[in-house]
């Protein structure tokens, strides 16, 4: 965990436990933990180095009340930005979340209270999004004149389908509880997001790390290519994984038939 100690981190903080599971919380709490420059950075740094760092799961949660709100405004509005330095602002936004989803770590969201605008776009670049009975969703660019620039129109609208993206855009519809998860918000519902996540990132740590890497990087690169191409990357990819040295105890469990069965609870 060298590399991450070395990290600069001011508006994010990082826990590793010993079993390479890495809690990070977004620590701008006055502020509803909207996403500042100085903390999208802090992203693009720190998801640049968990897979280089023998980090096994993460848990992305919001300190206080709320996971994120998203763009924060008030900087933005300070800053008086040109359209060239929006744009490069929006790329460092799609530098971090393309970090998260492609680094092939798995990172599961704990969602409480706001998830809103870019908080949304935030949490749709993890790989598993668990709501608790605050989480509410929201795309309300449409209302203050804005739109979105952090990867909505191609995670939430994946998530949600293109029309009830528009619909959010449009209307500031808010999706919450049932509703939420039904339209694909999020995978889970609990009463804490924060302990549902990190019981699902031990089941993931548990994993061999290349089996985790495949799952949290290769599918989302086979869902941007053709259907010929994603069949023959995904056959090159099983054929690296399903091979692996770590597999074969495992397989071997499985053939005795000492493995633990896959059975509904």
């Amino acid at each position: 965990m060298k590399n991450l100690e070395s990290l600069d981190l001011t508006q994010i903080l990082l826990e590793v436990d010993a079993a390479g599971i890495a809690t990070v919380t977004l620590n701008r709490e006055a502020k509803r933990n909207a996403l500042d420059t100085r903390t999208v950075e802090e992203l693009v740094n720190l998801f640049s180095t968990i897979p280089r760092a023998g980090v096994r799961a993460v848990v992305l949660r919001g300190e206080g009340a709320h996971f994120c709100a998203g763009l924060d405004l008030v900087e933005h509005f300070k800053e008086d930005r040109s359209p060239a330095e929006f744009m490069h602002l929006c790329l460092r936004w799609h530098e971090a979340f393309n970090k998260m989803e492609y680094g092939g770590v798995p990172i599961i969201a704990a969602l409480k209270g706001a998830v809103v605008g870019g908080g949304l776009e935030l949490a749709s670049s993890a790989h598993i999004r668990v709501a608790d009975r605050t989480t509410y969703f929201a795309l309300p660019e449409g209302q203050r004149g804005l739109f979105t620039g952090g990867g909505a129109t191609i995670r939430v609208a994946d998530l949600v389908g293109k029309a009830r993206m528009i619909d959010m855009m449009l209307t500031g519809r808010v999706y919450q509880g049932e509703e939420a998860m039904a339209v694909g918000l999020c995978q889970y519902l609990v009463d804490d997001s924060e302990a549902k996540a990190m019981e699902i990132a031990r089941a993931a740590a548990a994993h061999p790390p290349l089996t985790n890497f495949a799952i949290c990087s290769a599918i989302s690169h086979m869902q941007n290519m053709s259907a010929l191409d994603a069949a023959y990357a995904e056959a090159v990819v099983a054929g690296i994984v399903n091979t692996q040295p770590d597999a074969r105890g495992r397989l071997e469990a499985f053939a005795n038939k000492t493995a633990a069965r896959v059975r509904p609870k």
